[in-house]
């Protein structure tokens, strides 16, 4: 039997079903993220303490742009724009302006079969950087093996805005260094200094992707619309319904612990134009990640 729970003192959310051993836990105050997820005896996400948030962006939305601006300024439609370079020392602007805005509450369902919250947060006042208002709603929906986050976007000012969407989650690994990533890409996405795309390079193609002791923080190009993490004790496989569809790979300095993200548009998207979208007013623009989680 699902059950949900909300500390409205601290606006947090918490998922249960004994059953399949679920338990989630989504901070609503910290960009309605998912900060907890345990399914079937295996815990999938963690809080990362002592790792702060304001540092790692563990399971953050990246709305109105994924990964970086360098140096937080763009051009569009003639004007220029200056976002707060909120990541001092590369001086970029990082990770979008949600992850640290409040969600609230819209709806919460429970079935036989499933357990669906609704959040959304409504952006009504312009910035300099971003003089568009929006609101962007999230859909967290569990079932005995799979979480799927819904996230819409709707363009609520009178003119239309650039956007890329991304999502931050980090995945624990019983052992990281014997995990594999498996997913199909032929292009690496290259960076410059201070993490800024500086364009693309070929590669072999690739199938499956050793972690061993790596340190990553890399971004490829995806062929298909699907990754899989296979760890010792789980195997989770991601799809989006995007259609482009970029993977960044972060390791934090926690052990066995992965970000996996997907994202539609890359570092500096909004100068590079790589994977860029546009919302007209009043459209909406809907995407769904879903994780289907197994026990090996």
């Amino acid at each position: 039997m699902y059950k949900i729970k909300h500390n409205q003192d601290l606006n947090i959310i918490e998922v249960e079903n004994s059953k399949t051993k679920l338990y989630a836990k989504i901070y609503n105050n910290y960009g309605g993220t998912l900060q907890e997820l345990s399914l079937n005896g295996n815990t999938i996400i963690e809080n990362l303490t002592p790792l702060t948030y304001d540092l790692t962006y563990a399971s953050s939305i990246l709305f109105p742009f994924a990964n970086r601006v360098k140096d937080g300024t763009y051009r569009y439609q003639g004007e220029k724009h200056q976002f707060e370079t909120n990541q001092k020392e590369e001086n970029n602007a990082l990770h979008g302006l949600v992850y640290n805005k409040p969600f609230q509450v819209i709806e919460k369902n429970i079935t036989d079969s499933s357990a669906t919250v609704i959040i959304e947060y409504n952006e009504t006042k312009v910035s300099i950087g971003f003089p568009y208002t929006y609101n962007l709603q999230l859909k967290y929906i569990f079932t005995h093996n799979t979480v799927a986050l819904v996230v819409t976007a709707k363009n609520t000012s009178q003119k239309t805005f650039p956007f890329t969407l991304g999502w931050h989650p980090y995945f624990l690994s019983e052992n990281l260094f014997e995990s594999v990533l498996c997913f199909d890409s032929t292009k690496k996405i290259l960076m410059k200094n201070r993490n800024i795309t500086d364009g693309f390079k070929d590669i072999e193609p690739i199938k499956d992707f050793h972690i061993k002791d790596q340190k990553l923080d890399d971004c490829w190009v995806l062929d298909s619309n699907e990754v899989t993490f296979k760890t010792p004790k789980y195997q989770l496989t991601m799809t989006s319904s995007a259609e482009n569809n970029f993977l960044q790979v972060y390791t934090p300095p926690k052990a066995n612990n992965i970000a996996i993200e997907p994202t539609t548009g890359v570092s500096d998207s909004f100068n590079n134009k790589i994977g860029l979208q546009t919302l007209k007013p009043n459209e909406s623009y809907e995407v769904t990640w879903n994780l289907n989680i197994n026990n090996n």
